[in-house]
């Protein structure tokens, strides 16, 4: 069983406090990297909102579909990723994630190592958590 099978997907839940919030952001997480680790766009555009801003520790900034078509294409290709998460915080219909994102990457036939600080927001439409923006900042 891959990574990406254990995680639970984004189903209609009732959320009854912030630390079911805080488990499902958890969880949403843990599944968009194990999606762009496994090659799983599509569950990686489905947990997506469409306006998503996804930004590069070097500037750069992709839509869900320039993500995913750069993705595809073999430019960014994911070895390792390790995300470790500092702090959520709930306000309102959006979750902040705070913490790093640290991985093992081919970068346009580069390899790479990075090390970021990140930020991960997520919204919620009404019926689901949608991964609408994301911002590395890369550490000294």
């Amino acid at each position: 069983m891959t990574a990406l099978q254990r995680l639970p997907h984004n189903k209609e839940t009732v959320m009854n406090s912030a630390s079911d919030i805080e488990t499902l952001i958890r969880a949403q997480e843990d599944l968009r990297y194990a999606a762009i680790l496994e090659g799983a766009y599509d569950t990686f555009a489905n947990l997506s909102h469409p306006d998503l801003q996804y930004a590069h520790s070097n500037g750069v900034i992709d839509t869900v579909d320039s993500y995913l078509k750069k993705c595809r294409e073999g430019f960014y290709v994911y070895h390792q990723v390790e995300h470790p998460i500092d702090s959520i915080r709930i306000e309102g219909s959006v979750a902040l994630v705070f913490g790093e994102m640290n991985a093992q990457i081919t970068s346009g036939g580069v390899p790479k190592t990075l090390r970021n600080k990140s930020l991960a927001v997520w919204v919620n439409d009404g019926d689901t958590w949608k991964f609408l923006a994301y911002q590395p900042t890369p550490i000294a």
